[in-house]
């Protein structure tokens, strides 16, 4: 893919603009960061924070810091902002499309990105992390799964599934539920945290919360440097190359539900008296529900 092209929205300030104009007065550790973002935009949009972080040798905090003292909220919003300035801005609905594209091509590139991410994940995987999360949860009391936005759809569809092999779990997609519920976990349970990013806070706090009530923590993410990979016992990974300038990746949702399955599959397996049975009673009372 050819290096993505400068594009200045009108009338709008750039966020290098305005590292600018603030660098004399920050501190050595934020001059740092602004030094590595000025010098790299490009790859910034490509990091997480705890990336960024070690790059430049401080702490997280710092960058916090030094993205409220531009104006923005976190990290993610600087990188959001960094597309703007940088990306041409038919990337942000899907980096391989073309708005000349005819939809057999626009149909192609999406299910051809799936694949790869899918591809990709399977490259990646590390398959000791896998084995400890699927015979954590075959043995847990209950799993709670933690998601919000487009992560809480697979979360649902992860407690949609243990539900129907006989396995005792929740999703919230809220974030008071979601600490309500972490409040009450022991070390019999298991909770699962959701991000693309891993950089989502409400998903992280949720499972601080979790892991202080002595359940195991499992995150699912795209990167494996992230803040929410910190406060995971156990570390899950997928791979997502067609979205890096959307703050959801789309491929990243399909390799999350792949993984989901996966998982699901290999607790049956550990436990197929008991999820046979479970899935027979699934099957006969659903029956009532269909013609």
């Amino acid at each position: 893919m050819n290096n993505p092209v400068l594009y200045v929205t009108p009338d709008f300030e750039g966020i290098l603009v305005k590292l600018r104009s603030i660098q004399p007065s920050l501190r050595s550790a934020e001059a740092r960061v602004a030094e590595w973002i000025l010098d790299k935009p490009h790859e910034i949009i490509h990091l997480s924070i705890t990336e960024l972080a070690e790059k430049c040798n401080v702490a997280e905090a710092t960058i916090v810091r030094l993205c409220k003292k531009l104006g923005y909220s976190g990290f993610q919003e600087v990188k959001i902002s960094l597309a703007r300035d940088l990306v041409e801005p038919i990337k942000s609905i899907h980096e391989e499309v073309l708005p000349t594209d005819d939809f057999r091509t626009m149909a192609t590139k999406v299910f051809h990105s799936a694949m790869q991410s899918l591809s990709d994940t399977l490259k990646i995987l590390d398959y000791t992390e896998l084995e400890r999360a699927i015979r954590t949860i075959a043995k847990a009391r209950k799993t709670d799964f933690y998601g919000v936005a487009g992560s809480s759809f697979v979360a649902l569809d992860a407690h949609h599934k243990m539900f129907k092999s006989g396995l005792l779990s929740a999703s919230y997609n809220d974030p008071h539920m979601q600490i309500i519920s972490a409040s009450f976990l022991t070390n019999q349970d298991v909770a699962v945290g959701i991000s693309h990013s891993g950089s989502t806070k409400d998903t992280i706090e949720s499972l601080k919360v979790a892991k202080k009530a002595g359940a195991t923590t499992i995150c699912i993410t795209s990167f494996m440097k992230s803040p929410i990979t910190k406060v995971a016992d156990i570390k899950l990974v997928v791979a997502a190359r067609e979205t890096t300038f959307r703050s959801e990746a789309m491929a990243a949702r399909i390799a999350q539900l792949c993984l989901i399955d996966l998982i699901i599959v290999g607790v049956s397996m550990l436990r197929q008296q008991e999820s046979l049975v479970a899935i027979d009673k699934m099957r006969r009372g659903i029956a009532l529900k269909r013609y």
